[in-house]
């Protein structure tokens, strides 16, 4: 248990990392679904294309689909979208590269199932089993005397074996083998301009946008851990209001529940047995991580700030600056601008 527990720590802390696993495992997913997927071409002239068409194409659109809403960045990617603008502009070229991101991630899975698609060569087979050169590969001198609907009829039969008789015209083996060349052909050349264009765009794009590329990584982090470092504040001052809420509720019980005995305890009791007051440190504690925001009001007035118009990203200037950092060695961190705009809301 400790190991897997090192291991979803590892998870949380590089979500990165994460998100590859997750995606490695939806593109797993997907050639696993198709493996166990049951094929089942109509045979009919006009519908083996649509039905093709369909699980060519649908399969990857919810995978893709599927692959956006497990990231977890969906939400401050729509979040940071729509917030009003307030006192901290928005920047396009961070929410560009924020959607790239997890576009990118999100396509894994439905390229896999494409290129799966095409190389088993079933679809590929059932929409265009009705384009075979009969004259090339079969008896082309029985073929002018079909119309074209019955021509059409008898080649869109080739992906069904047990209902396909059309031997004498052309074999069945021969169609199959020369689309699912084609197909293959195609799976194959798909990989590899798939592959090329993740190479250009993992590669090839920093190289002439370095400075611009730079900064939008930069700023999609500090989004990201800007996010979480106010959920932790959050969460850190709501257990300390809950705390706090209850153990005044059981002070004013106990209190009303001691008056109805206090006068007969304090007239038997000598007056030396009055023990001396006891400071509660653990609630001072509690009470300082508040930061002054006791009430309901206050609080729901803040979060509404905070969505409105955060902060400027622009430090304020309360301890002496030291080369590239703050005195006291590195740069000042994000959680004490947290903090600061917590207490002074």
């Amino acid at each position: 248990m400790d190991k897997f527990r090192m291991i979803f720590q590892f998870l949380q802390s590089n979500q990165e990392s994460f998100m590859n696993g997750i995606c490695g495992i939806m593109a797993l997913a997907s050639a696993q679904m198709y493996s166990a997927f049951d094929f089942n071409c109509p045979c009919l002239p006009g519908y083996n294309a649509a039905y093709s068409a369909g699980i060519l194409l649908a399969p990857p659109l919810v995978l893709f689909l599927l692959g956006l809403v497990m990231n977890n960045n969906v939400s401050m990617l729509a979040e940071e979208w729509k917030r009003p603008p307030g006192r901290r502009a928005k920047d396009p070229a961070v929410l560009r590269y924020m959607f790239c991101s997890m576009a990118q991630r999100a396509l894994i899975a439905p390229v896999v199932w494409v290129a799966v698609t095409l190389l088993d060569g079933k679809c590929f087979l059932c929409a265009f089993c009705t384009a075979v050169p009969v004259t090339v590969l079969g008896n082309g001198s029985l073929a002018p005397g079909l119309s074209p609907p019955e021509l059409a009829r008898l080649l869109a039969r080739v992906p069904c074996p047990e209902i396909y008789d059309g031997d004498w015209l052309l074999a069945r083996e021969a169609a199959v083998r020369y689309l699912r060349c084609i197909s293959q052909a195609l799976g194959w050349s798909f990989v590899l301009l798939t592959t090329l264009l993740a190479f250009i765009v993992r590669s090839v794009r920093p190289c002439f946008t370095q400075a611009a590329f730079l900064k939008s990584k930069y700023w999609s982090h500090y989004i990201d851990i800007e996010r979480k470092l106010f959920d932790e504040t959050c969460t850190e001052h709501a257990k300390a209001f809950a705390k706090v809420c209850i153990q005044q509720f059981f002070e004013a019980m106990n209190h009303d529940l001691e008056l109805g005995h206090s006068h007969g305890a304090l007239a038997t009791a000598p007056a030396s047995s009055a023990a001396p007051p006891v400071t509660d440190v653990g609630a001072d504690e509690e009470r300082e991580k508040l930061r002054g925001i006791t009430d309901q009001g206050t609080m729901n007035r803040l979060l509404t700030s905070w969505h409105k118009c955060k902060p400027p990203l622009q430090l304020g200037q309360e301890e002496p600056l030291v080369g590239n950092g703050w005195a006291g060695g590195g740069p000042r961190p994000l959680r004490k601008e947290v903090a600061t705009y917590f207490s002074k809301v």
